[in-house]
């Protein structure tokens, strides 16, 4: 099974994906709780402001020192990590490859055929790679999913490619 993906078609730069190297990528999602929670529109500064915040506090309430929670923690961040399931938006890999003007529809290739998605539509996409920690090796590299969870249970599968039109 093939598993490098190719982002093609009316853009300035192919894209290679390799779904197998996300694991490691900040921007992978959970998707056993991705679909079920409110999505609001995202302030990253003020995201930001409440992350260091938090850590503020806890360097205040526990001191600089790294107490054994601290250890126990990233152990529970790593085995979260092997027995997960995630996903990654599609929106960073589309916008690297600098889409022509004109394109306005995304094709997704796939073994059980091709399915168009207008380019709105295609920013929201979220690309699972991960199953309970398993790469997606009898239906992947990667099952693709609407943004909105419309097929949530009726992924695409067997990807194979996407062509910009």
């Amino acid at each position: 099974m093939e598993t490098i993906l190719i982002i093609s078609g009316k853009v300035k730069y192919t894209i290679t994906l390799e779904p197998s190297v996300w694991i490691f990528d900040d921007r992978r999602i959970d998707l056993t709780t991705y679909f079920s929670t409110k999505k609001g529109n995202s302030d990253s500064l003020e995201d930001y402001t409440k992350t260091v915040s938090k850590h503020w506090d806890r360097e205040i309430m526990e001191g600089a020192i790294y107490p054994p929670t601290l250890k126990t923690e990233k152990k529970f961040e790593k085995e979260k990590v092997l027995t997960g399931t995630f996903g990654i938006p599609f929106k960073p890999f589309l916008v690297n490859s600098e889409p022509a003007d004109e394109a306005n529809t995304l094709v997704i290739h796939s073994t059980d055929g091709e399915y168009e998605v207008p380019f709105e539509s295609a920013c929201d996409l979220i690309l699972a790679f991960s199953d309970t920690g398993k790469p997606l090796n009898a239906d992947g590299p990667v099952h693709v999913y609407f943004g909105d969870g419309t097929n949530q249970q009726n992924p695409i599968k067997n990807v194979r490619g996407f062509t910009v039109k």
